[in-house]
């Protein structure tokens, strides 16, 4: 079965870590409410583990960086994924190109129980096929909530560069 380039962008993924214990009151917020600790290099870090799940081919080991409520648009599909179900079936084709995705640019910003990382990057697929090996350049938009203890994908939506890049 051969794989459509644009079959990359769809890729979502991302990252689950637990937040440093500390952790500090969010103005606005009743005393209740505590703001997880996170820095950008705590957002930065997800993408490690992003791209160590996709290195598992597992779509059961993906799915879980994911919140429950979470919203994957994917490139190749007409349709939102807003389930777990429709996350992990997503992933069951995608992974079967051996994903790796590199950072090229990136903005973040840090709420208190939210996150957003926006830029592009590169996404270098293997055919299983022919062990071709291409990379598509294209942009991204990751916008984390802390949940349960950790913080997981709300929503990933990547796309092709519309104009050619160098």
């Amino acid at each position: 079965m051969t794989y459509s380039v644009s079959f990359a962008l769809a890729a979502a993924a991302a990252l689950a870590f637990v937040a440093p214990a500390q952790a500090h009151k969010h103005k606005g917020h009743s005393h209740n409410s505590q703001c997880p600790a996170a820095t950008a290099a705590d957002i930065e870090g997800q993408f490690a583990r992003f791209n160590a799940a996709w290195a598992t081919k597992d779509p059961a080991k993906v799915t879980p960086l994911f919140a429950k409520d979470a919203v994957l648009l994917a490139t190749v599909s007409n349709t939102p994924r807003t389930t777990p179900e429709a996350i992990n079936d997503y992933f069951v084709g995608f992974l079967k190109n051996s994903p790796v995705g590199t950072i090229q640019t990136s903005t973040i910003a840090i709420d208190c129980k939210t996150a957003t990382r926006l830029g592009t990057w590169d996404v270098a697929l293997t055919n299983p096929e022919t062990k071709a090996v291409t990379v598509v350049k294209a942009r991204y938009s990751f916008i984390y909530k802390y949940e349960e203890g950790a913080w997981k994908i709300y929503h990933l939506h990547s796309s092709m560069m519309p104009e050619p890049t160098k």
